[in-house]
């Protein structure tokens, strides 16, 4: 940005401040269901909560993920402030994450009102590393071992460099002969990881996590199919339990999570105590884009990956991607695909323009201010179910 645009964007912030926010939750209808394999109940409705940022000039900010709850006793802290804060908005969400249910979809507005309000990509807010990214196809149904094998040459087809398997099924033998099969279909053209989905449940399901030697056993199955990374392994609080792994296993098995890991000081015990070799925090979850910028940073200077979790909706995911080529210098980032179950439409109804990738599995962010995207008013009108307005 040169001296006299930078002096506009100044004069212009000055001005600024946020006058209202609104809030609504949509369902998408879901037919044929989508049978998450973390989820013990089919999805027939797809949930997605949009959260918009106005300032008194004009500019509008969007971001996606929690459902709010509890934002109502806390709206007032952001209206009538400067929209270029976001540090101090960043410190006011994490108190309210603690008070209240996680509210980072606000911080996502909020990065895409500044960057329309600076005129720059949020990719360049976050320190300008990349533009883009390559990612891996993630997904999400329990198939069966000749059904993923096809799905896994369409995703060495589509360009993908590697594909996440999800184990859970009812025998863990089952899980395995799924790996073997899609092993034994792609040899070494994709690189392959298998998300165990034991760092946290459903409300309404009681399964206990895997012990160490459980995990164990699983891992040594895992490093005879070169598996790149083994995904939760543990619960997400047994520190010492994935500190045991890491070095229990080949180092070509990185250990994965923190997916749903919500404090930064959780995180810091996870760098202290050498849990993890992958880092997976969600903008949309966890600490936002602010503090997972500064994450990011920590993250790489102990020689880890940092490569979110994005399984929401294609807000979210985008925010993932200007965060994560913005700051960080990850292989590649999760990439929500299984279709026709879960597919790119569905994931991403609400944008005019869903995400995609090219022929080689990248993904090229543009320079259009903020996340760059495009919504779809009239799938939100059909979908809409509640809204609230503040300011």
């Amino acid at each position: 940005m040169d001296r006299e645009a930078s002096e506009a964007v100044r004069r212009t912030a000055q001005k600024a401040r946020i006058t209202r926010i609104d809030i609504t939750h949509h369902q998408l209808v879901l037919e044929p269901p989508f049978p998450a394999s973390w989820d013990s109940q089919p999805r027939r409705k797809f949930p997605a909560t949009i959260v918009r940022v106005h300032d008194d000039a004009g500019h509008v900010g969007i971001g996606s993920g929690d459902a709010m709850y509890g934002f109502a006793d806390y709206q007032h802290l952001f209206i009538g402030t400067d929209p270029l804060d976001l540090a101090r908005h960043s410190a006011v969400l994490d108190n309210i994450g603690f008070h209240a249910g996680r509210p980072w979809p606000l911080d996502i507005a909020l990065w895409d009102l500044a960057g329309k309000i600076r005129g720059e990509a949020c990719w360049q807010m976050a320190g300008g590393r990349s533009n883009r990214i390559r990612a891996y196809a993630s997904s999400g149904v329990h198939r069966r071992p000749d059904d993923m094998a096809r799905m896994a040459l369409q995703v060495v087809e589509r360009g993908f460099p590697a594909l996440k398997i999800r184990f859970g099924r009812p025998q863990l033998q089952d899980d395995f002969a799924v790996l073997a099969a899609v092993r034994d279909a792609v040899g070494d053209r994709l690189e392959l990881m298998v998300d165990c989905n034991q760092g946290w449940r459903m409300p309404w399901d009681t399964a206990a996590p895997w012990t160490f030697d459980e995990a164990l056993a699983v891992a040594r199955e895992l490093e005879k199919h070169n598996v790149y990374w083994m995904e939760e392994p543990l619960h997400r609080g047994d520190y010492d339990g994935m500190a045991r792994l890491r070095k229990a296993v080949s180092p070509a098995l990185r250990i994965a999570g923190g997916e749903m890991t919500r404090e930064r000081y959780e995180f810091d015990q996870l760098l202290a105590r050498d849990c993890l070799d992958v880092f997976q925090p969600d903008v949309a979850c966890s600490l936002g884009m602010e503090g997972l910028r500064k994450l990011a940073q920590a993250v790489e200077a102990h020689g880890k990956v940092f490569t979110p979790h994005t399984w929401g909706n294609g807000i979210g995911l985008a925010a993932n991607l200007h965060l994560t080529a913005g700051a960080a210098s990850a292989p590649f980032i999760e990439f929500p695909y299984d279709p026709p179950e879960w597919s790119i439409a569905r994931r991403d109804f609400m944008l005019k323009n869903p995400i995609d990738i090219d022929s080689e599995g990248w993904i090229t962010l543009s320079d259009a201010p903020g996340l760059g995207l495009s919504i779809d008013e009239d799938i939100l009108a059909a979908t809409l179910g509640s809204s609230s307005t503040y300011g």
